[in-house]
């Protein structure tokens, strides 16, 4: 089981990597007022929903605590930056604030994940 939950951690991983590599992309388009929202991210964003979800089925299923309040928040912050890429993915360029925000949102799931014990 533990050779499954590391392959599942790994692939984690690598949606958030997709997701904020998405957002650090287009750095240099927010301070031109063009930056939008990637499919990277929209699929980097869904990979997190569905990885986190067989993580936790997996751990529980492990007999292994799972502190769901902190899964509750990631969930929820993640279901918000998901919404906002989703509903914007189509846009020619995403206001400033709301680009900001997701990236904002990516970085305080990283250290929700890694700071919350």
């Amino acid at each position: 089981m533990d050779v499954l939950i590391h392959i599942f951690v790994g692939l984690h991983i690598i949606g958030i990597a997709a997701l904020l590599g998405g957002f650090l992309t287009q750095m240099k388009a927010i301070g031109q007022g063009t930056a939008r929202f990637t499919p990277a991210m929209l699929h980097g964003a869904l990979t997190m929903l569905v990885t986190g979800a067989v993580l936790v089925g997996l751990n529980q299923a492990d007999d292994r605590l799972v502190d769901n309040v902190k899964i509750g928040v990631k969930l929820a912050v993640l279901i918000v930056i998901l919404g906002l890429v989703y509903v914007k993915r189509d846009d020619e360029k995403v206001d400033k604030p709301l680009f900001g925000l997701v990236g904002l949102l990516t970085v305080a799931n990283i250290f929700i994940a890694v700071l919350w014990t």
